[in-house]
């Protein structure tokens, strides 16, 4: 997902003055943009905390499957639609994403206070709320793209920690305040909070951007030369399996806690918070290798131990050893979502259609997040003793982890004998 970075700075760069890659106006671009993904991702990331929550509780009658689509129907319509704004916003409407995105995120947010179906929270917190984290996507990491050159990995960096930070703060806050207000006071303050930081962040993202209200080019959606690139075919195809596996996770992980463990409803939620915490400095590590060992032998490798580390899970029977496969999940799983957008730059020939063509494979990409988590749903089965059995799950999850890093072990061979760069690609 963090891969449409690449993506917003194609789309950033057209006739476009040089960035100062400084300045107030700039470090407020990234406070805006890291105000925005603590909100259009943190949900996003949570929604294992939810799934829990709807599983116990709100929607104890549906199955983990379809409960599973509500999350999945956001984070594809999140993706999807941010592809599609790209275009938009190189056409001047940049404020009016902004004004149209934070409205919808704020409006599911306290939709969804008000909900007791299931229908009603599909159209709340999935649809709503996926379609306005869309249009906010590709707008706040492409200012950033606008305003930093030199710096501009680490502004990306920056705006890109709300997402564990976001995600962070809303588990807190739902496992703390529902048994004291109850659930839909819960969200209620979920919503002033997303409201506040959507506020400030209008300013900070319009600041000193005049010229973005200016008609650009926008680019192409669809390059037919792509289908006959191999490099190109196997990269989407890689990240297609992993996105498969990666997101199943973080949508079960307190389920499994609270159903096969049998913890409380408050520790199956913080084994969530050390995930998506774990993540933070997950990020930052796997830049960090990267650099030294490339950034396709380090999704590789991340994909292959990610893989194996799923397997693992397998085994797991009490809540110590459990404690420790979520962090070391969170940890290692989040280069599965930063490295993608540095490869793709080295393997695409011509950069500028970098944005095209990114925009085509995080569109097939974006399919495995959403039919993932609830097919993996459909695969949980409940034993004699009552609780659930999630072996197939993390069969699924694994395998399918395993065959991205197969496949992305394909792209490095080929990449290393079509470039000749070496081989750290």
């Amino acid at each position: 997902m963090d891969s449409l970075g690449e993506d917003a700075d194609s789309l950033a760069e057209s006739q476009l003055p040089p960035a100062p890659d400084g300045g107030l106006h700039a470090w407020l671009k990234v406070l805006g943009g890291f105000l925005i993904y603590i909100n259009i991702w943190g949900f996003t990331l949570s929604f294992g905390a939810f799934q829990a929550y709807y599983r116990s509780n709100l929607l104890s009658t549906q199955s983990a499957s379809s409960i599973s689509w509500i999350g999945t129907i956001q984070a594809w319509l999140l993706i999807v639609v941010g592809v599609l704004s790209g275009p938009l916003f190189d056409r001047g409407f940049l404020r009016s994403m902004l004004c149209a995105g934070n409205f919808l995120v704020v409006c599911g947010i306290m939709m969804l206070s008000l909900s007791t179906e299931y229908w009603q929270i599909l159209l709340s917190q999935g649809i709503c709320m996926g379609l306005g984290a869309g249009l906010l996507y590709i707008p706040s990491l492409a200012l950033v793209g606008i305003w930093f050159d030199k710096k501009r990995a680490v502004a990306m960096g920056i705006v890109m920690s709300g997402i564990a930070v976001g995600g962070v703060i809303y588990i807190l806050m739902l496992n703390r305040l529902i048994p004291r207000v109850g659930f839909p006071w819960a969200i209620r303050c979920m919503g002033f909070i997303a409201l506040g930081t959507a506020l400030l962040s209008f300013p900070a993202l319009l600041s000193g951007s005049k010229l973005l209200t200016r008609p650009r080019k926008a680019r192409k959606l669809f390059d037919k030369t792509a289908l006959k690139d191999p490099l190109m075919l196997l990269f989407t195809a890689s990240s297609f399996f992993n996105f498969i596996g990666y997101n199943i996770p973080y949508f079960y992980i307190p389920t499994f806690a609270r159903e096969t463990l049998g913890t409380s409803q408050s520790l199956a939620l913080y084994t969530q918070v050390m995930a998506v915490g774990a993540s933070f400095f997950g990020r930052l590590a796997s830049g960090f290798v990267a650099h030294h060992i490339g950034s396709l032998v380090a999704w590789c490798l991340c994909a292959a131990v990610s893989g194996i580390l799923v397997f693992s899970w397998m085994s797991i029977t009490t809540i110590e050893t459990f404690i420790a496969f979520s962090v070391l999940w969170g940890f290692l799983s989040a280069s599965l979502v930063t490295l993608p957008a540095s490869c793709f730059a080295t393997i695409c020939p011509d950069l500028s259609r970098l944005g095209t063509r990114m925009g085509m494979s995080w569109s097939v990409s974006s399919v495995a997040s959403l039919i993932g988590p609830p097919i993996a749903g459909q695969l949980l089965r409940t034993k004699d003793d009552g609780r659930v059995d999630f072996r197939g799950l993390q069969i699924w999850s694994g395998c399918f982890l395993l065959l991205g890093s197969c496949t992305l072990a394909v792209l490095w061979y080929v990449s290393v004998k079509k470039l000749g760069k070496g081989w750290r690609i």
